[in-house]
């Protein structure tokens, strides 16, 4: 295993470099809140911000980057498309992002969710096309299963996206889906790393035990668990000192004995509470 840093990025199929952790901003709902923890976040060391359209937080985060001392160029910016998926709604959503980031182009730009099979390819030719132009240097899908791929994907399209981000956890590994997209190419991201929170009053002996080997959060072990497997992993909070926790895990490494430990706790407990009518 390789030395991990905060400064540990993952090649992409198309030969981008995306940071290893990240911060996400799914649900900072209040913009004073957003800002303040995008701005944390960057004082922190971390130099990935995850955000979409959909979230309605743009603008706070892009008032946090504006006014960090980091330059823009030294930030990996992420957002996602409109849910409405004609290439029109597609260009539209996205000229508000690029507004509200006050940025004129985002480092991975990612079809949000399929949304319907009719429009799902052209949505991916749109982000193509994007690309070319030079709005997004990277193009990928989020919430993409094997199935949609093979069926919608991949029977118009030879393009491999760059990325595919999913909700991936400690409890819910989704191993043949990583094997998929790691088969073809892609890099996987993670949101919801930690489960959102929901198992950490109880997260099972074998995680606590191994925290208190290291002398590390819970938390902090599950995300190592990721990231020691090259998965992108996107972590969020609002707390100051959770933020900054939360960068703190390339210091310590899991051996082969813990991994499996961890491993074997895998449940495939999805924590998501929505999908598209139609999601297969």
């Amino acid at each position: 295993m390789s030395t991990l840093t905060t400064d540990s990025t993952v090649t992409m199929n198309d030969g981008n470099r995306i940071p290893l952790l990240g911060f996400g901003v799914f649900q900072l709902d209040d913009p004073a809140i957003c800002e303040g923890a995008v701005s944390t976040a960057l004082e922190a060391g971390y130099r990935h911000i995850d955000t979409a359209l959909k979230y309605g937080n743009e603008a706070s985060v892009g008032r946090a980057i504006t006014q960090s001392a980091v330059p823009r160029e030294d930030i990996f910016l992420t957002t996602k498309a409109s849910f409405e998926q004609s290439p029109e709604a597609i260009r539209a959503g996205f000229a508000n992002s690029l507004e509200c980031l006050q940025t004129d182009y985002v480092d991975l730009f990612l079809i949000h969710w399929p949304m319907d099979d009719e429009t799902l390819p052209g949505a991916w030719e749109t982000l193509q096309r994007m690309q070319e132009e030079g709005l997004c240097r990277s193009i990928g899908v989020s919430n993409m299963t094997i199935r949609r791929f093979e069926e919608v994907i991949f029977a118009h399209s030879d393009r491999v996206p760059a990325v595919n981000q999913i909700e991936l956890h400690v409890y819910n590994q989704q191993r043949e889906l990583v094997e998929y997209c790691r088969g073809k190419g892609m890099v996987m991201e993670a949101y919801s790393s930690i489960a959102q929170g929901k198992r950490l009053a109880q997260p099972g002996k074998a995680l606590a035990d191994i925290a208190a080997r290291h002398g590390k959060s819970v938390v902090q072990v599950m995300l190592r668990f990721l990231v020691q497997q090259d998965i992108v992993t996107l972590a969020k909070s609002a707390t100051p000192a959770r933020i900054r926790e939360n960068i703190d895990i390339f210091d310590f490494a899991l051996d082969d004995e813990q991994m499996a430990a961890i491993g074997d706790l895998n449940e495939d407990f999805f924590v998501r509470d929505w999908a598209p009518e139609g999601y297969y």
